[in-house]
Formats: structure tokens, C-alpha cells, sequence
């Protein structure tokens, strides 16, 4: 068999210019995106959805959905039970997700829900339960996923979601969602309360500095996966600042909804968004196709895909 040519470089000067310039400036290049292991096998298709408004609006309102109904099983029921149903959930959705050989809409944002309402535990546990301030929690949570981004691309030359064809990257996409998720539930507890900007202007904060990769990546020219997980990460502390805002008492500062009805009343848009890419399929790319087979490699072209 012959053997797979390797992905030539979009830099002039070739790949060799391309190694002076460090792990830490690949990462955020879209030339190096999808570099192929050889013993890696392909699962099929990607096995996340396509990046629409539609992804966005589930993303946030699962991130404020989960803060919501974690903070409520830790309330009503107590450490240990709110933190077996956060684990039954997790592995259980993630055995589905899995599982698929293809991306499945319901499947995947269960997996979101899962790791949204775990990643508040992840967070909070470490504050509540072992008593770490949030400073503390934030720059570990942080060091945590930035050892993942560096370990990922080390491996698969890649962060791109759009490479998530193998069982190995798509193991590497969640346990950076998990960090992402983890680090702004600490990061909105931080500015929240050790900084004292209440739960409001947190969300405004993050609000406008969700608009900051938006718009370089619009006007600027950024890197689309920089500008991608830069967002996806602080959709996070967005929607955790918004579900605390409309659920706790008037005297920390909130509406005093209850964690319960933020939780049921979030899970709207998040089964309106769902359903409608379920349905349309929106988030399905249209480039790929065919049915389950075996193992293969992907064409150079795929294995250059930016976000």
C-alpha cells in the first residue's frame, strides 16, 4: 500500500519555516488543521455539529441550564446525590455519544447537557466542598485546559472541530468542553462575587467580551479556531451569570426565580434550537456523506479544514 502524502504547507518557505515559530503559534494555525495520525482509525464523518446561530443559542442557554439545575440538586438533595445523578448523566450520555458512528443532534447536546450540569460540580466542588477560593479554581481550571489544547495538538496537529473523525480527537473534544465548562463556572463565581460585580454586570462583562473573537474574526481576519473555542469558552460564564442572576434570593443580588424554574424555563430554547436542527438539519455538514464503513483516511483537502 502506498503511503498517505502528508499535507503540504501554506506558508512560503515550506513546513520547515513553519517549525521556528513554536507549538503555541500552530495551535492557533489553520494551515497545520487535520494532520492525520496513520495508526489512528476514522470513526466517519465529524462527530460534532456544524457552527450556526442555532448551535449558539443551545450552547448558552445548556450552560445556564446546567448551573441551574446542578445548584438546585446540591440545594434539595446534597453533595453525594447531586453528585451520582451528575455522574450517571455524564457517562450515560457519553457512552451514547460514543457509541454513534455518526453525529446524532439529540445525542450530542445531550452529552452538552451532561457535561453542563457536571461541569458546575467540577467547579463548585472544589469550592464548596474543599474550600479553594475562586482564584485558585479559575488559574487550575485554566492550566487544565490549556494542558488539553497543548496535548491535543501535540497529538493530532489539529484543534479544530472540524477534524473530530477519530475516537482519539473526539476523546479530546470533550474533555475540552468539560474544562471549558468547569473553568467559566469558576470564572463567573469569580467576577461575581471575589470581585464583587454581582451577577448582572457579570453577564454584561461577558456579553461583551463574547463580542471580541466575533468581531476579529469578522473585521481582523482571526484565526477561526482561536476565535471558536475563545467564544465557546466564555459562552460559559455568560449563561452560568444569567441562570444565577434570575435564580438566587434578592439579597445576593438576583431575581429570586428559583433554580428549579430557571432550569425548566432555560430548557426551552435549548429543545426549540434542538428539535429545529434536528429537523432541518442545520448542523449536519452537507459535504460529507455515505453510510457507515470501514476505517479510512480522510483526503488531504479535509485534513486542512479550518472552522
Amino acid at each position: 500500500m502506498g503511503q498517505i502524502a502528508r499535507p503540504k504547507s501554506y506558508r512560503k518557505g515550506g513546513p520547515g519555516q513553519c517549525r521556528r515559530y513554536g507549538i503555541l503559534a500552530a495551535m492557533t494555525s489553520g494551515e497545520l488543521a487535520g494532520r492525520l495520525s496513520a495508526r489512528q482509525p476514522w470513526v466517519l464523518d465529524t462527530k460534532v455539529p456544524q457552527i450556526t446561530a442555532w448551535f449558539w443559542i443551545a450552547k448558552v442557554a445548556s450552560t445556564g441550564m446546567g448551573e441551574a439545575l446542578s445548584d438546585y440538586g446540591y440545594a434539595r438533595y446534597g453533595t453525594y446525590a447531586d453528585g451520582a445523578f451528575g455522574a450517571v448523566l455524564l457517562i450515560g450520555a457519553l457512552i451514547l455519544q460514543f457509541r454513534t458512528r455518526r453525529y446524532n443532534t439529540w445525542i450530542y447536546w445531550l452529552a452538552v447537557c451532561a457535561v453542563s450540569v457536571t461541569g458546575t460540580m467540577a467547579a463548585d466542588g472544589l469550592h464548596v466542598v474543599v474550600g479553594l477560593p475562586y482564584t485558585v479554581t479559575t488559574a487550575l481550571y485554566a492550566v487544565i485546559l490549556a494542558a488539553i489544547f497543548i496535548a491535543w495538538y501535540s497529538t493530532e496537529g489539529t484543534l479544530s472541530i472540524h477534524s473530530i473523525t477519530t475516537v482519539r480527537r473526539e476523546a479530546f473534544y470533550w474533555a475540552t468542553v468539560m474544562a471549558t465548562f468547569a473553568l467559566g463556572t469558576a470564572l463567573g463565581d469569580l467576577t461575581a462575587t471575589t470581585l464583587k460585580l454581582g451577577y448582572f454586570s457579570s453577564a454584561v462583562l461577558f456579553l461583551i467580551l463574547i463580542a471580541i473573537p466575533l468581531v476579529a474574526h469578522w473585521k481582523l481576519r482571526m484565526n477561526s479556531v482561536l476565535a471558536f473555542w475563545f467564544a465557546y469558552t466564555l459562552t460559559r460564564p455568560l449563561g452560568a451569570s444569567v441562570a444565577d442572576w434570575l435564580g438566587v434570593p434578592h439579597r445576593l443580588g438576583g431575581l429570586d426565580w428559583g433554580r428549579a424554574h430557571v432550569a425548566m424555563l432555560l430548557a426551552v430554547p435549548i429543545l426549540i434550537a434542538v428539535a429545529y436542527m434536528a429537523i432541518s438539519h442545520v448542523d449536519v455538514d452537507r459535504t460529507q456523506g455515505g453510510t457507515a464503513g470501514p476505517a479510512r483516511p480522510a483526503p488531504a483537502r479535509a485534513r486542512h479544514r479550518a472552522l
